[in-house]
This record gives C-alpha cells, sequence and structure tokens, in this order.
C-alpha cells in the first residue's frame, strides 16, 4: 500500500465530513477503535476540526496547513487532499 492509514481516514472524513467512524474503519480495513485514535491524532495534530452536529460528529479540514516531514514541509494538506480526491478544499468546508 501507497498511503497510510492516517492519509485513508483523512480522505475519507473529507469525503463525508459527517461519516461514522464505524463507516471509516469499515471502509479503510481497520478498527473502529483505530479510526477513533487516528482521528484523535488529526484533531490534535490541528489538521482537522471537530464539532458536534447533533447526535454525529462534523469534521473540518484545516487546508493551509503543511505537511510534517521536512521533505514535504512546503506542501499544504489541502493540496495531497485536492490532489488525491479531485476536491477543491480552500476553505475546509468540503461537504
Amino acid at each position: 500500500m501507497f498511503l497510510t492509514n492516517h492519509a485513508h481516514v483523512l480522505l475519507c472524513v473529507v469525503r463525508d465530513p459527517q461519516a461514522r467512524l464505524r463507516d471509516v474503519a469499515e471502509q479503510v480495513g481497520i478498527t473502529e477503535r483505530a479510526a477513533q485514535r487516528i482521528v484523535a491524532d488529526l484533531v490534535e495534530a490541528g489538521y482537522l476540526e471537530r464539532t458536534r452536529d447533533g447526535r454525529r460528529n462534523r469534521y473540518r479540514l484545516h487546508p493551509d496547513l503543511p505537511l510534517r516531514h521536512p521533505m514535504d514541509r512546503d506542501t499544504a494538506i489541502g493540496q495531497l487532499v485536492a490532489l488525491l480526491t479531485g476536491i477543491d478544499i480552500r476553505s475546509g468546508d468540503v461537504a
């Protein structure tokens, strides 16, 4: 596989900002607990913002944050997501 589970989870929630983590986990092929941990990592790193929307969580991408690896710091996460999904993510709102 070329992409990490973190990248796959991120792409899932970008495509469906109200996705249930159970569904994300199934799509990625990981446990629900692993999906929860990955989303928590992405929120802690600042790439995602999580808000409550009724009984569900809604996720918003912060597209201007740079990737963390020194080789990739000139690339914003939104650029990578746009490349992989074809979705223009300038504002972070993708629904």
